[in-house]
């Protein structure tokens, strides 16, 4: 006799944590860290309380993985698109850039605010923003192999702000102004990274 696939559940235990995960990231961005309970995020997920309490033990842990998701999901885009850079021109790579990061402005208001919460935690926003900047400064390598030092680290900086505007451009505008504004972003990302590509 064949033991039952532990698939099918592991399956469904996936689909419950995604479930969580989007209650718990709309919810954290609705009414912040401290005014979202754990009650709220199960009923919004249809989820049992102790089902979620199995998945997350606490309000933190859940806010931590929310957090860790984040930071790992963008690192990884970022590095996709250094792979990327290469063989990239210019304009494409700006909108790479913008594109990524405009996606990410989706769960961001929500991110800020569970980084801000727990500033203890393993992803402050002081690491989230260090992560940022990681990834862009990788970007910048692969495009530009000379840019290095003082110059590498002005020119993330300066690409770092470009992208938060991006992602404000994405969080504060109407949807479909906000894609107007993102194109008349994009040439000023591309004129950056010229500059920093041919100094």
């Amino acid at each position: 006799m064949s033991l039952p696939s532990l698939a099918p559940k592991r399956q469904r235990g996936r689909l419950r944590v995604q479930a969580i995960s989007e209650a718990a990231i709309a919810l954290f961005a609705e009414r912040g860290f401290d005014g979202t309970t754990m009650t709220e995020i199960a009923a919004r997920s249809g989820t049992a309380i102790g089902s979620l309490y199995r998945f997350f033990p606490t309000k933190e842990s859940l806010a931590d993985s929310l957090l860790q998701r984040y930071a790992e999901g963008m690192a990884e885009v970022l590095a996709q698109v250094a792979e990327e850079a290469p063989g990239l021109t210019l304009d494409d790579l700006a909108w790479r850039l913008v594109a990524v990061t405009a996606r990410s402005g989706i769960d961001q208001a929500a991110m800020a605010t569970l980084a801000d919460a727990r500033r203890e935690g393993p992803y402050s926003r002081t690491i989230l923003r260090q992560s940022f900047y990681d990834g862009l400064a990788r970007v910048l390598r692969a495009a530009a192999p000379a840019l290095d030092g003082a110059r590498l680290d002005s020119a993330t900086r300066v690409l770092r702000q470009l992208m938060k505007g991006a992602l404000a451009i994405r969080t504060e505008e109407a949807e479909e102004a906000g894609r107007d504004l993102l194109r008349d972003w994009c040439p000023l990302v591309r004129d950056h990274l010229m500059r920093v590509c041919h100094d």
